[in-house]
């Protein structure tokens, strides 16, 4: 029996292999994101203090982000991801046993978060390319799709899971669970059939790989638009751990509801994104729209009387976040050049990773100084209007040249009889 559109990814034994063992591991690091926010707001009492910690895990992405992708270009993405992973497992026992000896202090969570953004900066592009080869060419966009799903679908476990354990467990041992939910990736990465990869062509030494991955998105009016609009809208309106935790605090008074807001998210995050997959071809009105979905959500939970209340729309919000996430990515990867893709994957994870270091301590400082509900509030206000002004030029563009939902994938166009194989994702 074949699978359905939504999941036809899954049909490789490979892919499937990956994504257990994704979803597995991403759960772990959802409940260690959710602890370490719950623990700095209890050091300090300060949402600003847990954007900084955001800012410092995310600074490198800024810094590092594009360079990490050329490298993941020149790189076996496999090999490059069982080393990244290691070391995000190594970061997080250290984190525990920090805890539980009783030597984590501020100044440790701010350090431990650079070295974790660090190691994710190489990791980003190598993992999410990895995914790529794991598929064939007509599958990309379900297998980008589907890795969107899992990692942002853990988020319906992992929160929930940290607000209920670091009560009786405490931070130090959600933190070395973690650790160990890394072989569940690990074991895939050196069990997977090799034979059956598609390979990547590697990207040549020498160069200006960077500045040509920029030139390329520049050049294209279509995909300048949509990266513009995909970084404003990820540098304010993503910035949950610091927006939730403060509406939870502040109004109901709960732990658990910072961990049940964020397992919505992940609900509706996790349906997004295979809604997304289940698509063919991904279009700008899909991006804009659920661009549109996430602000006008994000703008009512900031207001909603109840936590119940405030929980369910944290499904629509989730929802319309994965799939104009997604959504960017999909758009990106069909346009691009196989040997590009590993760049063009580390441009988009600047634009919604590196961008937090930007948005969260203004986010935390919001909610410190105005109001917990305009912590969230006015991520979705700069939303709406960055989704209605990008789609304003699309609308011109298309006026001026062929519209983009008219151009054939990249990915379509390549031969591939020569053995040659597609980059990650």
């Amino acid at each position: 029996m074949s699978p359905t559109p939504m999941f036809r990814s899954l049909r490789h034994r490979n892919a499937r292999l990956f994504f257990i063992g994704l979803l597995i591991s991403n759960i772990g690091t959802w409940m260690q994101m959710t602890a370490m926010s719950l623990l700095v707001y209890e050091l300090t009492g300060s949402a600003t203090n847990v954007g900084i910690s955001l800012f410092c895990q995310f600074l490198p992405m800024l810094v590092l982000g594009v360079w990490a992708g050329a490298v993941a270009d020149r790189r076996s993405k496999r090999r490059m991801t069982l080393v990244t992973q290691t070391l995000l497992s190594l970061q997080a026992a250290v984190l525990g046993l920090l805890y539980l000896i009783d030597k984590l202090n501020l100044p440790l969570v701010y350090a431990l978060s650079v070295v974790l953004g660090i190691i994710a900066a190489f990791d980003n592009p190598a993992r999410r390319g990895f995914v790529i080869e794991l598929v064939e060419p007509s599958e990309i966009t379900n297998a980008l799709s589907l890795n969107t799903a899992v990692m942002t679908g853990s988020r319906v476990v992992g929160p929930a899971l940290a607000a209920v354990l670091k009560g009786p467990l405490g931070p130090g041992w959600l933190f070395l669970i973690n650790a160990t939910t890394f072989l569940a990736i690990l074991w895939p990465l050196i069990a997977i059939d090799r034979t059956r990869l598609l390979a990547s062509p590697v990207a040549k030494r020498g160069g200006t790989p960077v500045r040509d991955a920029v030139r390329f998105i520049v050049g294209d009016r279509r995909l300048l638009v949509v990266f513009a609009v995909f970084t404003i809208v990820s540098m304010f309106a993503f910035n949950y751990s610091v927006s939730l935790l403060k509406i939870s605090l502040a109004r109901f008074d709960s732990e658990l509801v910072f961990g049940l807001l964020l397992a919505a998210t992940g609900l509706g995050s996790m349906i997004g994104s295979l809604f997304t997959g289940s698509r063919g071809r991904i279009t700008t009105r899909w991006f804009f729209g659920n661009g549109v979905l996430l602000g006008v959500s994000g703008l009512v939970l900031s207001w909603m009387p109840t936590a119940w209340s405030a929980v369910l729309l944290g499904i629509p919000m989730g929802f319309g976040g994965a799939a104009f996430i997604a959504g960017q990515t999909a758009i990106v990867q069909q346009e691009s050049p196989p040997d590009m893709r590993g760049r063009l994957l580390a441009l988009g994870a600047v634009a919604f990773l590196g961008s937090t270091p930007i948005g969260a301590p203004i986010t935390g400082w919001i909610a410190d100084h105005i109001a917990p509900e305009w912590s969230l509030a006015y991520g979705s206000v700069i939303t709406l209007v960055s989704v209605a002004f990008g789609f304003a030029l699309r609308r011109r563009s298309a006026r001026d040249s062929v519209p983009a939902d008219q151009h054939q994938p990249t990915s379509m166009l390549v031969d591939y009889s020569d053995g040659a194989s597609v980059v990650p994702e």
